[in-house]
Formats: C-alpha cells, structure tokens, sequence
C-alpha cells in the first residue's frame, strides 16, 4: 500500500481562490475590506519569514494588511495599549500577535487583551471556551486546516477513532474538540502515554503535533488510517515531520512535510480573518470557510 498523498498546498491555494472572490464580492456589495493586523515583536528569524508570508497572502486576496513591527525591548505596557488601539480600530477585523513573545512578555496576558471578536488565532480563553462548550468561536488556524482536510479526504468522521499526538493549547487540544464535534471518538495522547504505538494502531485517524523528528513509525499504524502531521521539525536532512515517511507505507492517506498542514494555516488564518469580518457586520458566516 502507498498513501494517497494529501496536498495541503493545493487545497490552501484553492481556499485562498474562494476568499478573495468573498472578499471582492464583499466590497462590492457593502463597501467592506477586510483588514488582518499582525504584530511581531522582536527580530526572530522564523517569526519574520512568517509574517511576510502573512502580509502577502493577505493583501493577494484583497484584504488590507496592517503590519506592527516592535523591538524586542518593548514593555508589555507598550504591547497592551498598541493592541488596546488595534482593538478599537474598525477598519482592523482581526488581531494576530505572533509568537514566541520575548520572554519578559506575559504571553497569556497578551492573547486576552486581544477583542474576542479580532481574535483571528482562536488562542483567547473566551474563544477556547466557547469552541469546547460547541459555541461559535474563533478556531485556532492549524487545527482548522487539518479538520478541512480530513473531511475532503474521509467526508462524515462520525463514529471514526481519532487519535491526537500532543496536547498543546494551540494544536492539540483544540484539534480534540474539533474531532468531537464531528461526532469522532477522540483520544488524546502525550508523552507520558503507556504503550502509545498499541494506542496509535487502533486510531482510523492520526494527528501528530509533538514536535519530535519523525517519532511516528509505520508500525504504530493501522493498516488504511488517515495520518495527519502537523511537525514542523528543521534537522540536518531539511525539513521533517513528526511522522517517518515510511508511514506511507501502511497508511490510507498522509499529509507530507513539507506541503500538507503548513500552507493551509495562513489560509484558514485569512478565513478567520473573513469570517470576523462578516460576524461584526452582522452578515452570515463566509460559506465554507467555518466548520
């Protein structure tokens, strides 16, 4: 058996394709352009090829791109009243603050200042607890783009087994609500799981976001499962996921790394931005870029 390979890049270009025609239609029929601000604080590498990224794919699909970038040494005063005057900016739908923050920053303190509403990243404490009570909420932009790609690839995940590899705040967890609210049977896993591959070989779905080159192997894989990887892991080889390639061996259907969850979080990143757009405005939700 070789997986099917699920292409994340083109499936993101595709999601793009139908944001700027909602995006071109919205300002035709109101006047609106939606507007993404993000804020990078510091000079890490990683951080600012991101945000360019950000900041053009923003503006490819028609939306104003506000871009804040603040030294290192900024206090968290000077963060807290820039995202005080972001939050009142109508012409700002959504407020993205990256991360890492410099750690004499207060990150948690940071993510809750940002308006629920502009909360484009899904990581405010009013946004988690409304996606895990099944209210409408801002969902985190990876988790997001996995779940879209799962139902293109499998349809209707009701009654499938899912296993989740990480329990992080930004993938993880959020990752596990979304699996239940498509009526999966949901299994989160961690480090300090007993047996974990005998736990993995059980799951019709795989999503791994630990962070650890290629810890997943072909023989923690039931034969046909769908396998999600979300690690993004620099090494001497290039880039790898959490997942062995050899997975594809005995998997149904896998993402590859680089190419499969990566491009779809700016994608999901500017529907959120759309979506935010529409629920201050009062319009219904953009069609087929929420869950």
């Amino acid at each position: 058996m070789t997986a099917t390979r699920i292409d994340g890049k083109a499936f993101a270009e595709e999601l793009r394709k139908k944001i700027a025609a909602q995006v071109a239609q919205l300002k035709a029929d109101r006047g609106i352009v939606p507007g993404l601000a993000v804020v990078l604080v510091g000079e890490d590498p990683a951080s600012s090829v991101y945000v360019r990224n950000k900041a053009k794919q923003t503006a490819e699909v028609g939306m104003h791109s506000y871009e804040h970038k603040l030294p290192a040494s900024t206090s968290q005063e000077e963060l807290l009243t820039l995202i005080a005057r972001l939050n009142a900016d109508k012409a700002v739908n959504g407020i993205l603050v990256q991360l890492p923050l410099p750690k004499h920053l207060d990150e948690e303190a940071v993510i809750n200042a940002i308006s629920v509403e502009k909360d484009v990243d899904g990581f405010s404490i009013q946004n988690v607890g409304r996606l895990s009570t099944g209210q409408k909420a801002m969902v985190p932009c990876t988790p997001l783009g996995c779940l879209m790609l799962l139902r293109d690839q499998l349809g209707d995940l009701s009654g499938m087994s899912a296993v989740v590899i990480g329990r992080s705040n930004i993938v993880g967890k959020p990752m596990a609500q979304l699996l239940l609210g498509d009526s999966a049977t949901v299994t989160i896993a961690h480090s300090r799981t007993k047996d974990l591959p005998s736990v993995c070989q059980k799951a019709d779905i795989v999503v791994a976001a630990v962070g650890r080159p290629m810890m997943v192997k072909a023989n923690w894989i039931k034969p046909g499962a769908t396998v999600i990887d979300v690690g993004i892991n620099r090494t001497d080889d290039g880039l790898v996921g959490d997942v062995d390639p050899a997975v594809a061996d005995v998997a149904g259907a896998m993402t590859p790394v680089p190419g499969g969850v990566g491009p779809m979080t700016i994608a999901c990143l500017l529907a959120n931005t759309l979506t935010a757009t529409a629920r201050v405005n009062g319009l219904p939700d953009p069609e087929g870029l929420t869950i």
